[in-house]
């Protein structure tokens, strides 16, 4: 059993508690591929719970693999076995320019022996909109050997599916079999994947521990795995997600639209808006879009604790913790779930430069 001291010195103990019946039952649930390492680390962060004088710990899903880093192989594993069942040859997803979910997505269906499409948004929708030369997830998934198929943000907020539909169509012309796995990975199968990391997380947490569970929402899937996960086991558990992108009321009919899907695929329980928090205010200047607050937060986030972000997923969920924890003062425990992303953050390199730049000279 590992004990993680608290900021008031009362030891958490992992393993502790009863689980819910639900949780020693059988489920009706797919097969997976193991894609990740799990089960990741759940670590203290004592610099900064020292700061805030709460205590908080983070729960390492950047950890899952090297370049299948991140949460989107939790959910690759429910998906990419549906398609291994399916025998696809294709696999097909869409995302940012920078997204994880595509990189991850092309390196892992490229280890199954299906080939990656991926439909990138970007500024215009043009070949000259990529980096050049190719930087983060977008060299990632080239040496992956996806195809890329590229869109503006009109397009994508209009008609991604339908453009990914129009490329799975061309494949089965030429003979292939393809298979989509939805934005983010983010549908009931997807969700599984943080229905079992609830598990993972009780099982090292204790089932009697009440704290709160943070994670960026961009997608919706996390978000609603983990609500189903803790509503299941019934532990004192509450997902608190951070929009990096849209609004509230948007990502609350995402996950309430995922929940209903896994509640009737999956025996999984109804899922209702007060079962989850959905926290506004933090997307900063829109999606991928970051500012010099933002990025210092992130750099004094490394200089802390060793904590490596994002600029695009947790660097925006982390500052909402940081400033309503400490606002709050509160004693309730806090977990940070990282959700990976550091590939994607040299895409912000030239400001990072800027912002470290004027550090040291103002300090030679």
């Amino acid at each position: 059993m590992v004990t993680l001291e608290s900021v008031s010195g009362k030891p958490v103990q992992a393993g502790a508690g009863t689980p819910a019946l639900w949780y020693s039952q059988p489920m009706n649930l797919p097969k997976r591929v193991p894609l990740a390492h799990l089960p990741t680390p759940l670590a203290p962060l004592p610099a900064l719970s020292a700061e805030l004088g709460s205590q908080v710990l983070v729960k390492r899903d950047d950890l899952t693999g090297s370049h299948l880093s991140g949460n989107k192989i939790r959910k690759l594993e429910f998906l990419l076995a549906e398609a291994q069942e399916q025998a696809a040859t294709h696999v097909i997803t869409c995302g940012g320019i920078q997204s994880n979910h595509c990189r991850a997505t092309a390196l892992a269906a490229a280890s199954l022996g299906m080939a990656p499409e991926l439909l990138l948004r970007t500024a215009r929708g043009l070949r000259d909109d990529l980096p050049s030369p190719s930087s983060g997830n977008v060299l990632l998934g080239r040496l992956a050997g996806a195809t890329l198929h590229l869109c503006d943000p009109d397009e994508y907020r209009s008609s991604r599916n339908e453009r990914m539909a129009s490329i799975a169509a061309q494949i089965k012309d030429d003979g292939g079999r393809p298979y989509v796995v939805p934005e983010g990975g983010s549908n009931a199968l997807g969700a599984l994947g943080y229905v079992a990391a609830a598990r993972e997380l009780a099982e090292q947490l204790g089932y009697t521990t009440a704290c709160k569970v943070w994670v960026a929402v961009g997608s919706g899937g996390t978000l609603a795995g983990l609500a189903l996960g803790f509503k299941a086991l019934e532990v004192p558990y509450r997902a608190v997600g951070v929009p990096v992108c849209d609004d509230a009321p948007t990502f609350r009919a995402i996950v309430q639209s995922i929940a209903e899907e896994a509640s009737q695929r999956f025996g999984l329980p109804s899922l209702a808006l007060g079962d989850y928090d959905v926290i506004e205010g933090y997307q900063g200047r829109g999606y991928a879009l970051t500012t010099g607050p933002e990025l210092a937060l992130i750099r004094d986030a490394v200089r802390r604790d060793g904590l490596v972000l994002d600029h695009v997923y947790t660097g925006k969920a982390f500052r909402a913790l940081f400033e309503r924890v400490s606002q709050e003062h509160g004693e309730e425990l806090n977990v940070f779930l990282h959700t990976g992303g550091i590939f994607g953050l040299g895409a912000s390199a030239s400001q990072i430069d800027v912002l470290l730049s004027t550090e040291e000279n103002a300090h030679p």
